[in-house]
């Protein structure tokens, strides 16, 4: 009799368990089941959404990574073309002082020519040649490579460009290679013999 209960007790456990384990049903009201499944609908609706506002990033990027790589690759078709015009005017004129032996004036006078078409092209694009010759040395625009004496103009002048400088837009491409000024040694000399009376003149 006892171990008819034992055993009784142990299945009433096993079942208990087992119902425990078992997916536990709630009972809603209608309006909240309604509710819920709108929500859940709405939360569909948004995820799916979400997907395809990425796939759209997605093709979106990579279009404009492509037309970034061709915008590149043909960014400068516009100055080629012209330059492409400037190589035909100097093979023309080429052959024709060849065939022809044109005098060298005729010849410089085609080779200004085309010089005036590639300034053209190059202020088109806005290239434009910076101005340094007798005008102070300004280091943000020239590079220094001679220093001369000359008592003629203020110290740091610039005497003679040996390489033209150019702008693109606001902003510096070439610096100016240019000669500059500078006092005379013997100047030099005179201001430091001077120097010594002034100091003590102001004292």
């Amino acid at each position: 009799m006892t171990e008819h209960k034992a055993e009784h007790k142990e299945k009433e456990k096993k079942n208990g368990q087992a119902q425990n384990q078992a997916e536990k049903e709630i009972v809603l009201k209608e309006s909240e089941y309604a509710a819920l499944k709108a929500e859940a609908e709405k939360a569909k609706e948004h995820w799916d959404r979400l997907l395809r506002l990425q796939a759209e990033f997605e093709n979106t990027r990579k279009r404009l990574e492509r037309d970034k790589q061709e915008f590149i690759k043909f960014a400068n078709e516009g100055i080629i073309r012209e330059l492409l015009n400037i190589l035909d005017d100097l093979e023309r004129a080429v052959q024709l002082a060849e065939t022809k032996h044109q005098d060298l004036s005729a010849f410089l006078q085609g080779v200004e020519m085309i010089l005036a078409h590639l300034y053209e092209m190059l202020k088109k694009f806005g290239v434009s040649p910076l101005e340094a010759e007798g005008k102070p040395f300004d280091p943000s625009t020239q590079e220094a490579l001679m220093q001369v004496e000359n008592d003629e103009v203020p110290e740091h002048t610039v005497l003679e460009e040996l390489q033209k400088g150019y702008m693109l837009c606001d902003r510096v491409v070439r610096t100016a290679k240019v000669k500059v000024s500078k006092k005379s040694a013997s100047v030099e000399a005179h201001e430091d013999k001077d120097k010594p009376e002034k100091e003590e003149q102001a004292g």
